[in-house]
């Protein structure tokens, strides 16, 4: 038995169609889904770029070097200072690429229309 049993039909005009499946793409959900989790007060963000996977996948792979070294240094009582420069050095770059690519304005594939009237829009 589903979980929900209930179904309805909505209309929407066009315009209402495109932008629902607008911002159903850039989401990847299901249209359903964006629809309860709107229902349900959520507004769903837009999927994250592909450079936000390897920016994890980077990060992971710093601290997972960094807590390495952090063990053998516990073990030792000696931290391998030059190992630990490189990973920290390292480590401010890719925060440095992220903050970049989050933050820095994307330009707009459509151009600005012209406004005749000389008015701003």
């Amino acid at each position: 038995m589903r979980k929900r049993s209930i179904s309805f039909l909505l209309r929407l005009n066009e315009s209402e169609h495109a932008r629902l499946m607008r911002e159903v793409k850039r989401t990847g959900l299901a249209r359903e889904s964006y629809i309860r989790a709107l229902i349900n007060g959520v507004i769903p963000k837009p999927l994250p770029s592909p450079d936000y996977y390897a920016m994890m996948r980077e990060l992971h792979a710093i601290g997972n070097n960094l807590n390495q070294i952090a063990m053998r240094a516990h073990a030792t009582g000696h931290l391998a200072q030059a190992v630990f420069q490189e990973e920290a050095d390292r480590l401010r770059l890719v925060v440095q690429q992220i903050q970049q690519a989050v933050t820095e304005p994307e330009r707009r594939s459509d151009p600005p229309t012209a406004h005749t009237s000389g008015q701003p829009p």
